[in-house]
Parts: structure tokens; sequence; C-alpha cells
């Protein structure tokens, strides 16, 4: 039978057919409603003063970011209980590399922004966007190596940590299966009016502390409280411009301030 001019092979007909379907099934696909990445994230408790650790960085909330598609990322977070001169909190993102010798290695950190509180109790809301400078290619000759974005905090450094000035009495002491030793309180009187214990010496005496209670002592002396990340995605340059690898803060609710540059050299937690 004569061959038809112009005719193709059977398997090259065959792949034009694939072909068409494939590109078929591309032009149905339903356009992605979300074009960045988003992670679950694990929130910690604060920790309260004093100082744990000598006030180190310490992770109130982690991301898994391994594989992510972009370098810049967003993230809100809340805050509680910040008061000015008593709890004042320090706040940074970080990013770590986790590998399979459960090694945990800093990688980058935004700047440093003090949250300084208010007089008063005041919810604070704070945003960040920030260039987290994990490099490309996410080490996939190694399917144990894990990364991370950390939301951190510690207490502000510098300053002494606010200390409670309460009341205190003076007082002497003994147990109280021991005899009264006889010791009284005696009103000087005359020109000099004041009281002193009748004795030249005394089972034991000093100032005693009148304690403010748990919740007064609480407020006093600095439990503050930060919520994990809201959310932590991986966005283009032209969703979130501002980003950089320094940082770019947002924050409402509390005075707040830029303090240090990134230094993934201070000391943080390990795990």
């Amino acid at each position: 039978m004569p061959t038809q001019a112009n005719a193709l092979p059977p398997s090259l007909v065959n792949e034009i057919a694939e072909l068409q379907r494939r590109v078929t099934n591309v032009e149905r696909t339903p356009a992605p409603v979300n074009r960045f990445d988003r992670y679950p994230v694990v929130e910690w408790a604060a920790q309260s003063r004093p100082a744990v650790a000598d006030n180190v960085w310490a992770s109130c909330s982690i991301a898994n970011v391994t594989g992510m598609v972009f370098d810049r990322v967003e993230c809100k977070f809340i805050t509680d209980w910040l008061l000015t001169g008593r709890r004042e909190a320090e706040i940074r993102l970080a990013a770590f590399r986790h590998t399979s010798n459960n090694e945990r290695e800093i990688v980058s950190a935004s700047s440093v922004l003090e949250l300084n509180g208010y007089g008063e109790r005041n919810i604070g809301r704070v945003l960040i966007r920030w260039v987290h400078g994990i490099p490309y290619g996410w080490d996939y000759g190694d399917n144990n190596t894990v990364y991370t974005i950390e939301l951190q905090h510690r207490y502000k450094t510098g300053p002494e940590p606010y200390k409670p000035n309460r009341v205190q009495v003076a007082a002497v002491s003994k147990l109280e299966n021991t005899p009264d030793p006889g010791l009284r309180f005696v009103n000087v009187g005359g020109s000099k009016t004041g009281w002193v214990i009748a004795a030249a010496e005394t089972p034991g005496g000093g100032w005693v502390t009148i304690p403010e209670g748990q919740v007064s002592d609480n407020a006093r002396h600095g439990t503050y409280s930060i919520s994990a990340m809201h959310y932590c995605v991986g966005l283009p340059d032209v969703r979130i411009p501002e980003a950089s690898p320094s940082g770019w803060f947002w924050a409402r609710g509390s005075d707040s301030k830029i303090t240090r540059s990134p230094d993934i050299t201070e000391p943080h937690f390990t795990f």
C-alpha cells in the first residue's frame, strides 16, 4: 500500500496527543488563592523575673520554614503587662539551622526592638517584616536539616531590673517554744520620742518585709506576657518591600524603639 505524503510516525502522533492533553489540563487548573507559604507555630510561656540564665534570648514561638519559597517573612504577635520602668522587653526574630546531630546553629537575626510599655496595663500589637537571610539551597543533600524562624524575647538590658520598695518593720524574733526572755518595747519619752527594745542583747532582730500578696507582687515584679506569632509567611518583595535584613517594625499599645543592630553572637538558649 502506498504511503501517504507528509504522514507522521504513529509514535510522534501519540506524543503530540499527550502534549495536547497536558496543555489542556494546565489551562483548566484553578489559579492558587495564595502565592506564599504559611506555617504553624508553637507557643512557649514567657519567663518571669528574676531573669533566667543571665537573661539570654529565649524563643517563645517557632515556625518551621524548611524549603521556604521567598526570603521575606512577616509575623504578628501581642504583648501584655509591659510597664514602663518595671518590666520592659527586647524582641527580635532569628533564623536557626537544626542538623541531624540535634545541633542548633543561629544563621541570622533582626535588629533588637525595645518594648517599654506604658505607665499602666495595655495590650501591645507588634508587626515585623524581615529578610531572613537563610542561604538558598536549603541543604537538600541532607534530608535531616531543618530551618526555623523564631520569635525571641528577653528582659530589657542596661538598667537594673525593677526592684519593689515594700514596707519593712523593725522586729526581734525567737522560736515560739522558747521561753520569753523578757524583751519589751519601751517608749523613750521626754525630748526624744520613739520605741526601743529594753535589753542589751536580743535573740534575733532586724527588718522584716511585709509581703504585698501574689497578685500585687506579680504586677510589680514584671511578669509580662507575649503571644506566639499570629502567622509567619514567606512573601515576595512586591508584597512587603519594607522588609530588610535589619527588620522593619510596627508597634501599637507600647512605647518602642530599635536599640541595636543584628548580632548573632549574643547568647541564647540552646536545646
